[in-house]
């Protein structure tokens, strides 16, 4: 049941009349009348990929605390900047931020090109990045289609194509009802609009400025869109990591740059990768206290469970490793995966 003409040119006027008024306060989000700062909008949208609003602001304050622009960005140490990250996961993000806001110092003279087709030649910026970017940092037409945007477009067209193939038509339909100004706005409505009522499960339609519009709710069953496809398991994968400590200190390796954790602190392991369980092979000979499939773990594409091997009486060195005082292990920026190895690792040692 495809929305009608009239239906679709009320759309942008109600959905912005509503926005004006119940706009979410959010660290990122310029306020009414004031100057739209587009490093914050780039940042918070780089930071906002895959992970929650919730996760995202204390986050996002602490960046700007101690990067409070674009240049200062662009100076920073890559592994403090990969260390202030850890937790947030998906971390060639981190690595692109680094990437894009030195090459935008050097190419653009600190400022962020203003157009999507610009935007989307910087690392880490994709055709949604870019959109959102251009509509509400510059003011731009672009069509911004998130999450929670993809879900109300296909609610208010009942567009029951399955994911992904159907997101050609939801992009279509947003096209469709995308204003000529306040692009920014209408598409940061939208988002405010799945993320508080047109929300994944017990959509609140009366509460709905679109609702007269929806085809979605005039079928009596908005909830069903977006259809999506069956998930399909993710493979397992196990490992071994291992904890080596000497004088009050544990061996971390700094990790390749690319590829899984990228560039940031970790225990050693035995070689595992997302398409390969670990060799479990130690990187010394030491008398291991070992807890089986002590911490498992998702990744986007599989899981991962390791083993935890313990050795607390360490006294040669070794080679390619950084010998972290355990009582700042918090500071090494270890991503989430092998902090809570570090967690479990703690355990063991207090009861050995």
């Amino acid at each position: 049941m495809p929305v009608d003409i009239k239906g679709r040119e009320m759309i942008a006027p109600r959905l912005l009349a509503h926005y004006d008024r119940h706009r979410r306060t959010l660290p990122w989000r310029a306020h009414p009348g004031a100057t739209v700062d587009p490093y914050a909008v780039w940042l918070s949208e780089i930071m906002l990929q895959q992970t929650t609003v919730a996760a995202v602001t204390p986050r996002f304050a602490r960046f700007l605390t101690r990067w409070p622009t674009l240049a200062d960005l662009a100076q920073a140490d890559e592994a403090d900047v990969m260390a202030e990250w850890a937790g947030l996961g998906y971390y060639s993000r981190a690595r692109n931020l680094i990437a894009c806001a030195r090459l935008v110092t050097e190419q653009y003279g600190g400022m962020l090109p203003d157009n999507e087709a610009a935007l989307r030649k910087l690392p880490g910026i994709g055709d949604y990045t870019a959109a959102a970017i251009a509509a509400i940092a510059f003011g731009q037409r672009a069509v911004v289609v998130d999450a929670n945007i993809e879900r109300v477009v296909a609610r208010l067209f009942a567009i029951d194509a399955p994911l992904p193939s159907g997101k050609k038509a939801i992009r279509a339909a947003a096209d469709a009802i995308t204003p000529d100004s306040r692009a920014g706005d209408f598409a940061q409505g939208l988002m405010d609009l799945g993320a508080s009522i047109c929300t994944v499960r017990d959509p609140q339609c009366m509460l709905c400025p679109l609702r007269d519009g929806c085809a979605g709710f005039a079928a009596g069953n908005p909830a069903r869109y977006p259809v999506k496809a069956a998930k399909k398991a993710k493979p397992e994968r196990c490992g071994t990591a291992y904890w080596i400590e000497r004088d009050g200190q544990v061996a971390l390796v700094t990790r390749p740059p690319h590829g899984l954790f990228g560039g940031m602190r970790s225990f050693p392991d035995d070689g595992w990768r997302a398409g390969a369980d670990g060799d479990g092979v130690p990187p010394i000979v030491a008398d291991w206290q070992v807890a089986r499939r002590a911490v498992r773990h998702g990744f986007t594409h599989f899981w991962i469970e390791l083993d935890l091997a313990l050795c607390i009486e360490f006294s040669a060195d070794m080679e390619e490793v950084t010998w972290w005082p355990i009582d700042r292990l918090e500071d090494a920026g270890l991503p989430t995966l092998f902090a809570k190895a570090a967690t479990r690792f703690k355990e063991m040692r207090h009861a050995a």
